[in-house]
């Protein structure tokens, strides 16, 4: 049972990995201290602790967030989801595959972090989001082609101290592969 709120907390519940946890926080705990600290998801990792590295990186409404700059309180009614709601069962999530397929870490640390990312880049690319490196950003121009410049410019928020880069950069290619691939299935299972 959670303690009583008081004047600096707050009783709230959170929606992680389709599963509602509810828990009283300090309004200055931040959402990777929830997670690890309180609900022992440990998967999301602490790097530097100020939004620099990218290792607390989980999705927030399907987009990224770097869960050391979020408060609990203000991820309370939203859909939460970490390193340990990405597989389905026993079945990894396409990008985890890659991962482990084209050797996409090394010691492991950053590498929940680099795949909630890879997901968040995969959707933001088919939706046809624009990067730094995007050479025609009109809208009807629509995804750009998937370069390694353009994977290395949107995961360039999150580090990897080994440096498995190269790596990475082929990983989050080929999900992003195999995810068009889908995406073209289901719309023909559609218009069939």
């Amino acid at each position: 049972m959670a303690p009583a709120p008081s004047s600096t907390s707050s009783a709230i519940t959170l929606n992680i990995n389709g599963e509602k946890h509810q828990l009283t926080v300090d309004h200055r705990t931040t959402l990777l201290d929830a997670l690890r600290e309180r609900l022992d998801l440990t998967g999301t990792k602490k790097g530097c602790d100020q939004g620099q590295c990218g290792a607390c990186t989980v999705l927030v409404d399907g987009r990224r967030a770097v869960s050391c700059l979020n408060l609990a309180v203000a991820a309370e009614g939203r859909e939460i989801t970490t390193i340990e709601g990405m597989a389905e069962g026993d079945r990894l999530h396409p990008v985890q595959q890659a991962f482990l397929d084209l050797d996409g870490y090394q010691c492991g640390y950053c590498t929940p972090g680099q795949i909630c990312s890879a997901v968040a880049v995969i959707e933001e690319h088919a939706a046809g989001w624009p990067s730094a490196v995007t050479d025609d950003v009109r809208p009807e121009a629509g995804p750009p082609p998937l370069t390694p410049e353009e994977i290395r410019e949107r995961m360039s928020g999150n580090l990897c101290r080994c440096g498995a880069y190269v790596s990475i950069v082929q990983a989050v290619a080929r999900a992003a592969e195999a995810h068009g691939k889908t995406a073209a299935e289901n719309a023909e299972e559609a218009a069939a």
